[in-house]
């Protein structure tokens, strides 16, 4: 009976790795569709979505089946409560992915992304894709430096996103209003991304110690 309880336990934290995944290959694949202006690409990210969607309902409808039947306690509670709310990071991450796709699709055949500012996306995205893989690696390792690493990682892309700022605030913008709107709200998708990818990461923190992540160091408690 345990046994069967455990497998329960460990097939919610293989939903979230395959939640993460496919978040992070959309924002991958989004990224490409809006400095590509690639609009059968940016469509396959938006319908792709519903997949996460499914497996976000399919993940709670596990978890609330573990706390109605066996009525878990001290770290087996944990995992359940920390699953559902990291499965919520996930989701909203592919929210985010879909933003990105949208915004290719809104502009195409355009690019809503101007040439000078094309590497600093193209970065934008690759960061949030790479994150997002590391934050599947600890839901699967619960590596607790490894986890506390990750936000120190994301200090790259709070950079990346003051430099986009940086670039729209220049006397010398001369791309309009509009793809200054673009740019802000796509820096923010990322932005936002990454800081769910850190959320999950940090959720498999407390997951293992009990303990919320900036109550630690990498060293061990405070």
């Amino acid at each position: 009976m345990r046994d069967a309880y455990h497998e329960e336990l460990d097939s919610i934290s293989d939903g979230l790795v395959e939640m993460a995944n496919l978040v992070g290959s959309a924002v991958g694949l989004a990224t490409t569709a809006l400095l590509d202006a690639d609009m059968q690409l940016a469509e396959s990210v938006i319908s792709a979505d519903e997949k996460v969607n499914d497996l976000q309902r399919d993940l709670e409808n596990r978890a609330i089946a573990v706390l109605a039947r066996q009525q878990p306690v001290a770290t087996d509670l944990r995992v359940v409560v920390t699953s559902l709310h990291m499965s919520a990071d996930l989701e909203r991450c592919g929210v985010l992915a879909q933003h990105v796709a949208k915004l290719a699709r809104m502009r195409h055949p355009q690019r809503a992304v101007p040439r000078d500012l094309r590497r600093t996306i193209l970065e934008m995205g690759q960061l949030a894709q790479r994150l997002m893989a590391q934050a599947a690696e600890v839901v699967i390792t619960q590596d607790v430096d490894a986890a506390l690493q990750l936000e120190k990682d994301d200090d790259r892309m709070d950079q990346l996103h003051r430099m986009l700022f940086q670039h729209l605030m220049d006397d010398r913008w001369q791309h309009g209003v509009e793809t200054a709107v673009d740019v802000t709200l796509v820096g923010r998708y990322y932005e936002r991304f990454a800081d769910h990818a850190v959320s999950v990461a940090q959720r498999v923190v407390y997951l293992v110690t009990g303990e919320h992540a900036d109550e630690l160091t990498t060293d061990g408690p405070a």
